[in-house]
């Protein structure tokens, strides 16, 4: 196991961080989980040589902080640190920061958490967490030993990230990030400005909740080719791993064998351990991808709000990602949640308001057809 140093901490942890949101494979994160098993996994990644565990408050029903807590009995807690966080809807003011944090501290097991984080934090999440004394709670409870590093995750763009990164003393950030989300949320822009003020980098969705771990066969032909054979699992974490800047590559495994293949990738990668014929496939391989999307939409809402409920960009956002990565819409979340609140294609009566609006004048409506037809397809889609 690689270790690297986490910025201006002074301390290092394992390349590779073990994600404890989806075991069993609960890729949304709220499945009963086999406890037995799971505890299994968290240790035969720790006796490996992996050193930082992330788990959540909310994660598999509020269950996962229970399992890990276990887990670490028997001298495991001693030989990790454990990053959890903090979900500031379910909090309103300090004392109940006080009662979230102190259930976290016995459901773990534990007399202190190292990396304690806001939980998916944007500008307005950020607003409100300090509108209730969140920054200075955190504060506090490392004044006291109970966390030893504030921390934040981030769901938002990159002008809210720089935001909220220069607005607080913060010890470590945990960002989305793989080779597609270069330009996408935080991005490589975020990355960097991380690491210039010397704030430790973790990353989730390294494969995109495992889109990125079985290509579609246009990309797959691109590593096929190249000289040097690595799995699409092994290529994606390389390529991340490359980035100075990164502290931990997060990886939410089910399975024994996923554990053991990324022991063996998290052995063999370092900073800038990429050649230039590695980094120019992984911008070819970016932009196969690309060449799979659908419909041009860049989500800037001008179509929005559609006077009968449709949501345009998000169920175009849903076409692309699906086109994009060769899955399967009967479990994509977005298509999910557009379907539950009844926004989707079946409400559009051709109107025309959204194609009116487009700056860039989309097909919109027969777009829209074709794709409620592509992600419902034994319902008939259409109007």
């Amino acid at each position: 196991m690689k270790y690297r140093p986490f910025g201006k901490l002074g301390i290092q942890g394992s390349a590779f961080g073990l994600g404890c949101m989806r075991f069993n494979g609960a890729a949304s994160g709220d499945s009963v989980i086999d406890e037995q098993k799971a505890i299994s996994l968290i240790r035969r990644a720790i006796d490996g040589g992996v050193t930082y565990m992330d788990t959540a408050y909310v994660y598999l029903n509020r269950t996962s902080e229970i399992v890990l807590g276990k887990a670490l009995r028997d001298g495991y807690r001693e030989k990790v640190t454990i990053a959890t966080k903090m979900p500031l809807d379910f909090v309103h003011n300090r004392a109940e920061m006080q009662a979230l944090l102190d259930e976290e501290l016995t459901k773990l097991q534990t007399d202190h958490i190292d990396f304690y984080l806001m939980h998916g934090i944007n500008r307005a999440k950020w607003d409100y967490a300090k509108s209730i004394g969140a920054p200075q709670f955190f504060d506090d409870m490392k004044r006291e030993g109970k966390i030893r590093y504030k921390c934040f995750s981030f769901h938002g763009d990159y002008e809210e990230f720089e935001y909220i990164l220069r607005d607080s003393d913060w010890d470590m950030v945990q960002i989305q990030y793989n080779f597609m989300d270069v330009d996408h949320q935080a991005g490589l822009k975020g990355l960097k400005l991380a690491g210039s003020m010397g704030i430790p980098v973790v990353i989730m969705e390294g494969l995109l909740g495992g889109r990125l771990a079985k290509a579609p066969a246009n990309v797959q032909a691109l590593y096929d080719a190249f000289p040097v054979k690595r799995s699409p699992v092994e290529w994606a974490f390389r390529w991340l791993c490359d980035h100075p800047e990164v502290s931990v590559v997060l990886s939410g495994c089910n399975e024994a064998a996923q554990i053991d293949d990324n022991l063996r990738i998290f052995d063999t990668v370092e900073p800038n351990c990429m050649t230039d014929a590695e980094l120019k496939l992984m911008d070819d391989v970016r932009a196969a991808y690309l060449s799979r999307t659908q419909i041009g939409c860049t989500g800037c809402r001008y179509c929005m709000p559609c006077p009968n409920g449709v949501d345009i960009p998000g169920i175009f956002s849903v076409w692309n990602n699906v086109s994009l990565y060769d899955t399967d819409p009967r479990w994509d979340w977005g298509l999910r949640q557009i379907r539950e609140k009844g926004h989707g294609a079946d409400k559009c009566v051709a109107c025309g308001a959204c194609e009116a609006a487009c700056p860039q004048h989309l097909p919109i409506i027969d777009s829209l057809q074709r794709a409620w037809q592509a992600l419902t397809p034994n319902e008939g889609g259409g109007q």
